[in-house]
Order: structure tokens, then C-alpha cells, then sequence
């Protein structure tokens, strides 16, 4: 990015698996040579666009996130100062309910944060509502910037029915995953430390519960928070088995990891660990209220962090979910953030790209670095972060996790009404009202529908979209 942004920055996790559990196997980006905009071989110039307003969509409103984008905005402005960028930033839950509208409305945004997977990004391809950025990924060495595995997120096939393979929609700014916050301060009191294992987690829990704590704070008046802590506990019993059903070819909903995972969901909310009602606290008032010391625990993901180390400083923690054995290879929930597509109506596609350049490159890191935020491709600044900071954990536990294969994808992706149905259903067993039975039945009736149509569906014509 910038004039860093076409160098080649050091992957933040090591290894050439990085994010193995997000990419479909077998997928080699064979539609990469697809026709779409910036098929020229030349970097497109900014400047020499004219004025130019560049509409922009994200979900970026939390903390350094925020912060860091607001950054990275006005020093695109100031590189290019005939370019505008307005930017309409809205919660990830009203970005998800409004996009598609605004994509198929008159004036649609030139560049938007899309989710990952078949209820959005698969459907925005479908309806024609996004642009193939192949020649792009080319002219700006994105396919040289990332690994395969994190560009293979963010591509659909040809034919529009399935992702993890074809032409190339979005490129993703941030790495994440959901790891386990900790108040310093309440574990002391209690005479609990960090814990080191799965089982001393879990043993903790009852101990803050019985000296009057909060173990676990949790708000799920959004609906998605639960899909982040649910996606932990079914993982971490069969990272394999998860990582394969929602990329198609695994056993499905309706299994022991999936009824395991909702007892234990629903167990902590019967034993109090969790918030009373907490299927009315919203998320944000969650991550509030542990900041301000109630509750030992916040399941969650990457992107609180600046925004609690603000308010909490040396108090705050931070780790991926304990493994089963001390020193083990830690799983979780993860992958990279939303991707950030340009829109197939935008009038700019290729100031739009260069954008898409700026945010992603070298020097992006170092500033998302600085403010707390994980890149998915580190910079230099990265490796200057303290471990001992709370930064410094974060870092290390997303290297540890990408070794040890450990990221399982998020699993709204697996149907195009996944998310609908997870998120809905999960709030029955918050509340009690929905067993364990049942709901891995409910998943399973979403997932089988889903697979039976995709295998049964004819091979697309040759040259579909």
C-alpha cells in the first residue's frame, strides 16, 4: 500500500498452511484470468481520475478499527487529493440487514465490506452485484501479498454456487479469531491465574460463580455473538469435522460435537455463568460491562481489543481458548475480516482498486498495528510489538494458531440461510427453551437441504458467470 503496499511484507503467521482450515482444497484460483475491469497491465493513477467520490461501505465502527481506517482514509485523500472517499460506516448487524439493498439500489457505494460465504458474498456474485478483481489481484502483486488460502475466502466459482474457488471478490484487511479475554483483577481474587488448560477454564468458572463473579460475560441481543462462542465449543471437539461441514463435505449438523456444544452452551447459562437474559444484553453493552470489571471472562473476538485495552489497560488479558492438554495446539473460531469489494456499478472501479491497495499493504499493517488491530499480512511493525502486551499475546496466539492449523471457518458461512437459522436457534438454547437434540436437528434439516440442492443442480453452461 502506498509505496510499501507492492512490497512483499512477511506473513504474521508462519508457514505456508496459513489458514488452511478457510480454504477449500483442491481450489487453485483457475478463473484468474477472467475478464473485469483493470485488465490493462499498468498501476492504474489515482490522480489522474479527476474528482472523484468514492462511496464506501464498512463495518468498521469499533475502536482501532475505526481509528485505524480513519487514518488510512486521510492519507489516501492526502496521496490523491482529488479523490473523496465518503464513508458510511454501520454496525456489522445493519451492514448485513441494508447492504444487498443498497448494492441493487440506484446509486450503489464503489466499495463495500462483504461477509464471506454463501448468505452474502456468494449472493452478491449471483445477483451480479459485485466485480471479479483477477486482473487487479495481478497488477497490484495481491496474489503474491497473500497466501492462497486467504485469497481462496474471498472467491466464488464460476458458476456462482459455491466459494474457496474461481474469480477473485474481495481481499480481506484484517486477520481474527475468537479468544478468551480476561480481567487480570478478577482472576487474582478469586485465586485463579490465566488459565493453562481447557479443564482449568472450566474449573475456574464455578470458583468466580461461587465467590459472587460473573464468570462469562456474554450479550446476545444481536444474535451473532452466540454463533462466535457456540463455533468454540463445537471446534474444539472436532476442529476436522466442523472445518469440513461447512465447506461441504463433512458429517453435517447433526452429530455428538454438535449436541455436545449446545449442552455445554446451555449449562453455563442454567449455572449462571453466563449474564441472566442474556439473549437481551447487546453485544456492545457486553464488552462494556466487562470492561468496567464485571465478569472474568469475555469470549470474543480480535477485533475488542483496542477498544477494551483502552478502557481497561494492565487489568486486561488475552489468549486463544485454553487447549485440552498445557502446551497443546490451541483451535478456535477464525479466519480474516470481512473482505472489501468494489461494486460492479461503480463509476471508479480502478481508484476503487488503488483503494483496495492502500488499505491492504505494508504500511496499512504498521498503522492497524499501532492501533491495536491484527493484519492479516503483517508489516515490519509487527515483529516490534512487546509479547508481554497484551498486543503481544494477540499476535503470538494468531502465530500458534496458524501453525498449529488451528482456525476453523465461521459457521454462517455453510448455507445461504446458515446465519438465520444459527443465530435464531441459538438463542433457544441460551434460554433453555430449545434442547441439544433438537437444535443439531434444525441445523442439519438447513445444511442437508442445502447440500442435496448443490449436488443435484446441473453443471453450469460453459462461460457462466
Amino acid at each position: 500500500m502506498g509505496l510499501s503496499g507492492r512490497a512483499r511484507p512477511a506473513v504474521l503467521a508462519a508457514g505456508a498452511a496459513l489458514l488452511a482450515a478457510a480454504c477449500v482444497p483442491g481450489t487453485d484460483g483457475s478463473a484468474a484470468g477472467a475478464p473485469g475491469p483493470g485488465a490493462g497491465t499498468s498501476i492504474p493513477d489515482p490522480a489522474t481520475a479527476g474528482r472523484v467520490t468514492l462511496t464506501v461501505w464498512d463495518q468498521e465502527i469499533r475502536g482501532g478499527q475505526n481509528d485505524e481506517l480513519e487514518q488510512l482514509n486521510r492519507e489516501f485523500q492526502e496521496k490523491y487529493p482529488n479523490v473523496r472517499v465518503k464513508r458510511v460506516a454501520r454496525s456489522f448487524t445493519d451492514l448485513k440487514a441494508t447492504l444487498k439493498l443498497a448494492l441493487s439500489g440506484a446509486n450503489p457505494p464503489d466499495v463495500v465490506q462483504a461477509n464471506q460465504g454463501y448468505p452474502d458474498m456468494v449472493a452478491f456474485v449471483q445477483a451480479g452485484l459485485l466485480a471479479p478483481l483477477d486482473n487487479y489481484a495481478g497488477i497490484y502483486e495481491w496474489n503474491t501479498r497473500y497466501p492462497a488460502t486467504l485469497l481462496n475466502l474471498n472467491r466464488v466459482s464460476a458458476d456462482g454456487r459455491r466459494f474457496g474457488a474461481g474469480r477473485l471478490y474481495g481481499i480481506s484487511q484484517t486477520g481474527e479469531y475468537i479468544g478468551l479475554y480476561y480481567n487480570k483483577d478478577v482472576l487474582e481474587k478469586a485465586g485463579l491465574a490465566p488459565p493453562r488448560t481447557w479443564g482449568d477454564f472450566t474449573a475456574g468458572l464455578g470458583r468466580l460463580k461461587a465467590r459472587g463473579e460473573l464468570p462469562v460475560q456474554f450479550g446476545n441481543l444481536d444474535k451473532y455473538p452466540a454463533i462466535h462462542t457456540f463455533g468454540v465449543l463445537q471446534g474444539r471437539l472436532g476442529a476436522a469435522r466442523v472445518r469440513d461441514t461447512v465447506l461441504g463435505h463433512g458429517p453435517g449438523f447433526d452429530t455428538a460435537d454438535t449436541r455436545a456444544a449446545a449442552a455445554t452452551l446451555a449449562d453455563w447459562a442454567d449455572r449462571g455463568y453466563l449474564p441472566e437474559g442474556a439473549n437481551g444484553l447487546g453485544y456492545e453493552d457486553a464488552a462494556k460491562k466487562f470492561a468496567s470489571g464485571e465478569g472474568g471472562y469475555l469470549l470474543t473476538g480480535t477485533w475488542q481489543l483496542a477498544q477494551l485495552k483502552k478502557a481497561m489497560g494492565d487489568r486486561l488479558g488475552f489468549m486463544p481458548p485454553p487447549p485440552a492438554t498445557a502446551g497443546g495446539d490451541p483451535v478456535t473460531t477464525g479466519g480474516q475480516g470481512l473482505a472489501w469489494s468494489v461494486t460492479s456499478r461503480s463509476r471508479h472501479p480502478e481508484v476503487a482498486a488503488a483503494y483496495l491497495d492502500f488499505l491492504t499493504g505494508g504500511h496499512a499493517a504498521d498503522v492497524m498495528t499501532a492501533h491495536g488491530v491484527l493484519p492479516a499480512v503483517a508489516g515490519e511493525a509487527a515483529s516490534r510489538v512487546p509479547p508481554d502486551t497484551v498486543d503481544g499475546q494477540m499476535i503470538a496466539g494468531w502465530r500458534r494458531l496458524s501453525a498449529a492449523d488451528g482456525l476453523v471457518p465461521y459457521l454462517d458461512y455453510a448455507t445461504p440461510s446458515f446465519y438465520d437459522t444459527l443465530s435464531e436457534h441459538l438463542q433457544g438454547v441460551v434460554a433453555g427453551r430449545l434442547s441439544p437434540a433438537r437444535f443439531a436437528a434444525t441445523l442439519q434439516k438447513d445444511y442437508g437441504a442445502f447440500i442435496r440442492k448443490q449436488r443435484s443442480a446441473p453443471p453450469a453452461p460453459a462461460g457462466a458467470r
